[in-house]
């Protein structure tokens, strides 16, 4: 079996400018994890901090210790936040998973991977080179194609109706993230990487 995920890092931009752009549902993941982890226990609420320049929550989900995480180095220096992490709290590669973008995806798609290439995500270019290989989980969340240059597309806020959508995928996400925790990846492949 599988062993439990225990590094979850949502790839975004931080700031307000960037907060609802395309290129930052990696954030919103880790935002809603969030919050599904304050409803279910009103009373611990997790804390935030500050560590090797992201934005850090350390919590308990399904008995595994789980440390949420959002680089604060821009989108496309995200290796160099996610590196230190993993070498901080000793995490191995297969309990890290990095949720993201995807441009290759139709929105509203997600796509569970136990390893790939970059597909052309900066920040994941970034995370690949900074920790010397491609094996690693991820979570890839469609996008859609880009209309019209490819920087400006992403560092734009979906329509009204794709919000809809994207919030719906959001949650879908948080689903497949506590099934990767609960169970393993395999059953997340089988279970969300169909529409």
């Amino acid at each position: 079996m599988d062993k439990k995920v225990k590094l979850i890092v949502g790839l975004g931009n931080p700031g307000i400018r960037y907060e609802q752009t395309k290129h930052n549902v990696g954030f919103r993941v880790i935002d809603a994890l969030y919050e599904e982890f304050c409803q279910r226990d009103s009373e611990q609420r997790p804390t935030h901090a500050s560590i090797c320049n992201a934005l850090v929550i350390q919590t308990t989900w399904h008995k595994a210790s789980i440390i949420l995480a959002k680089p604060m180095t821009y989108m496309n220096n995200s290796g160099a936040a996610v590196a230190a992490l993993v070498r901080r709290f000793e995490i191995p590669l297969p309990e890290l998973c990095i949720v993201y973008d995807d441009v290759h995806l139709d929105i509203g798609a997600l796509r569970m991977r136990r390893k790939g290439t970059d597909g052309g995500q900066k920040g994941m270019k970034s995370i690949i080179h900074h920790l010397g290989t491609t094996e690693f989980p991820r979570l890839r969340i469609g996008i859609g194609e880009p209309v019209g240059p490819l920087i400006d597309y992403v560092l734009t806020e979906f329509s009204e109706d794709e919000e809809i959508e994207i919030e719906h995928t959001v949650h879908r996400a948080v689903d497949a993230l506590e099934t990767l925790v609960r169970d393993d990846i395999l059953t997340v492949m089988n279970k969300f990487n169909s529409r």
